[in-house]
């Protein structure tokens, strides 16, 4: 860019335009697995997000309620993405100012595990406008986040993240 502005990450990463459509983040958010920090684009092996992440969300209104949903864009393989999204985690209820661990686990956490090439893992909050019953799809591929949000009427995303994860080779890494 002229000027020397920075790009969004989530342009970049096509998050946006393959996950969501463009918003504004509004809100606090972090995702960290055990003292590893999420940030946009960062790599992460298999064997470091086995376990459910602790995620943080911000918001000083205590009566709004959040609604987090972690897919993978780039399943089965990069190339083919053919059960575009996986459905990873679906947690609703969040009150402000807690985490993932104080909410409703519809669709418990299945860590990621790619096969072929290197996947996208996105994470995305969304603010409840009350709360409600939702539902956990019948399956995880092929789970659709813009048309969860329009079903729920959970309007844009507040906050998202995602990270780049790829099968562990045999340097070391456990193979899955």
């Amino acid at each position: 860019m002229p000027g020397g502005g920075s790009r969004n990450p989530l342009v970049v990463g096509r998050v946006i335009g393959d996950v969501l459509d463009h918003f504004e983040s509004s809100i606090a958010f972090g995702v960290t697995y055990g003292n590893r920090d999420v940030s946009n684009g960062c790599e992460l092996k298999p064997s470091q997000v086995f376990n459910q992440p602790r995620v943080t969300v911000g918001g000083d209104d205590l009566r709004n309620f959040y609604t987090l949903v972690l897919v993978d864009p780039d399943a089965p393989s990069p190339s083919n993405p053919t059960c575009r999204e996986y459905l990873h985690w679906l947690v609703t209820d969040i009150p402000a100012t807690t985490g993932a661990t104080f909410g409703n686990e519809v669709v418990s956490y299945e860590s990621p595990r790619p096969t072929t090439g290197i996947h996208r893992f996105v994470f995305v909050l969304f603010r409840q406008q009350y709360r409600q019953r939702v539902y956990a799809p019948g399956w995880r591929q092929n789970f659709n986040t813009r048309e969860f949000a329009e079903l729920y009427n959970l309007g844009l995303p507040v906050a998202a993240v995602f990270f780049n994860c790829q099968r562990e080779t045999g340097s070391g890494g456990r193979t899955f």
